[in-house]
């Protein structure tokens, strides 16, 4: 498998001193299971545990043992013998005991510095809502959603190209080069099974039948995240018509040309955000800080993986013979890959993504995303063309306690100075969509060099 960024999310988790046990949280296949692998090689002990493939290891606590005489058993269990040094526990699907979840807490609690506990569960999401005891303060958490385009890169082999990514310097002869690149990534998408394969094969059409097997384990799992019958169908329908209306704003009522209620749906969708497969992304009508959310206003709909929309939705021959992606599926799947960047760019899993509207009856305007900053609201347009295209943009910067936007776009990156009809000049930093996941990097090294 190839190297995810989030290894080293979890070396900085495992050098705090007042270390709390781990609860990994993402939707199914997202590669919980293969990260934690990978991470365990710096560990002299390496103990796991599956709830879903092995269920009687769930016994191991029914009692109440002491943590050490637990940790005995469990190595036992593994049949595993006991090195000295670092242990790493890895409870998988823990959604499965409700006891083991309590458990957690304990080995917090009990302090043991050579001990490292990690949990995870594709289903996990759906018990924060139910009457599980989770132990509160005693753990932390940590998000992992799918690949994004740095990844990507390591794993088809351009390891040196990742590196100027990573640094932010990709050369101008490779701009083309590195776009082509991104449009493949925007093709395939960052599942990690689907990037594996690619590497490997650079077949596109076999990946068909991961696509396919990825959408009916998530069908499979309805009855366990659906409380009612209801619930059931309605969540069945969204996984098999949702995907056609991603990065688009949804009405809850009838949506899809359903005839479900607003209500029926609104739970639906919500049951699948906790299970982070997708996310109801609400605008803002602020342009200072602090961010808030309307909730009042009709959300956008964004989906864990823009490759799974092109293969759900029906539309990869279009992403897949588009030279612009901007032009491809009407922009929306190009808006979808620069959530997907977005929203990975840390692992909180209070993460979202915003926009901003101005809904008057004279006028409207809608800026694509809406970045916090310490005190900033940072504005980015998802466009191609002309400034004099960028109607929304400057109406939002005229109120902005700032000088600073960001376009995204195919082209390289450029600045430009624009003004407002109000006679503002701001500063349009306009980014090739492969610098989104370093946009924060790029606005710091900007301020600094204007300073």
């Amino acid at each position: 498998m190839f190297e995810r960024n989030a290894i080293a999310e979890l070396e900085k988790w495992a050098t705090k001193e007042n270390r709390k046990p781990l609860i990994l949280r993402g939707s199914r296949q997202v590669g919980k299971t293969s990260l934690v692998d990978s991470f365990a090689k710096k560990f002299s002990n390496y103990l796991y545990l599956n709830f879903e493939k092995n269920p009687s290891a769930i016994s191991l606590f029914d009692n109440e043992k002491e943590i050490d005489d637990l940790v005995a058993d469990i190595f036992l269990f593994c049949n595993k013998e006991k090195r000295a040094g670092k242990t790493l526990l890895f409870i998988d699907e823990i959604q499965n005991s409700s006891k083991a979840i309590t458990r957690l807490r304990y080995f917090y609690e009990a302090s043991i510095p050579e001990l490292y506990v990690i949990a995870a569960g594709s289903l996990l999401e759906t018990m924060l809502s139910k009457e599980v005891s989770f132990p509160v303060g005693r753990v932390e958490y940590m998000a992992l959603r799918p690949c994004v385009f740095n990844e990507f890169l390591g794993a088809i082999g351009e390891k040196e190209l990742r590196k100027a990514l990573l640094r932010v310097s990709i050369p101008a002869a490779l701009h083309s080069k590195t776009m082509q690149l991104f449009n493949t990534f925007t093709f395939i998408g960052g599942m990690p099974e689907v990037v594996a394969d690619y590497a490997a094969n650079k077949d596109f059409v076999s990946l068909g039948n991961t696509y396919e097997n990825l959408l009916m384990s998530y069908k499979d799992d309805v009855e366990k995240y659906a409380r009612n019958e209801t619930m059931k169908y309605v969540i069945q329908y969204i996984l098999q018509e949702g995907w056609k209306f991603a990065a688009e704003r949804i009405t809850l009522g009838s949506f899809a040309g359903s005839s479900y209620k607003a209500r029926e749906m609104s739970e639906a969708l919500r049951t699948l955000e906790k299970t982070m497969i997708l996310e109801l992304c609400y605008p803002t009508t602020d342009t200072i800080a602090p961010l808030t959310k309307d909730l009042k206003r009709s959300p956008k709909l964004f989906w864990l993986d823009c490759g799974l929309i092109n293969y759900a939705a029906n539309v990869q021959k279009e992403v897949f013979g588009a030279t612009d992606i901007l032009a491809a599926w009407r922009g929306k799947i190009a808006e979808q890959m620069v959530a997907q960047e977005l929203l990975a760019l840390d692992y909180r899993v209070s993460n979202r993504r915003n926009f901003w509207v101005r809904e008057k009856n004279t006028s409207s305007a809608e800026v694509d995303f809406v970045l916090q900053i310490d005190n900033r609201l940072i504005p980015i347009e998802v466009k191609s063309g002309h400034n004099s295209k960028l109607k929304s943009l400057p109406i939002f910067m005229e109120s902005a306690n700032h000088t600073t936007a960001f376009r995204v776009w195919s082209n390289p990156f450029s600045i430009d100075k624009v003004k407002t009809s109000g006679g503002k000049e701001f500063m349009l930093y306009n980014l090739p969509f492969y610098y989104v996941g370093g946009i924060v990097e790029i606005l710091n090294s900007l301020e600094i060099r204007n300073k």
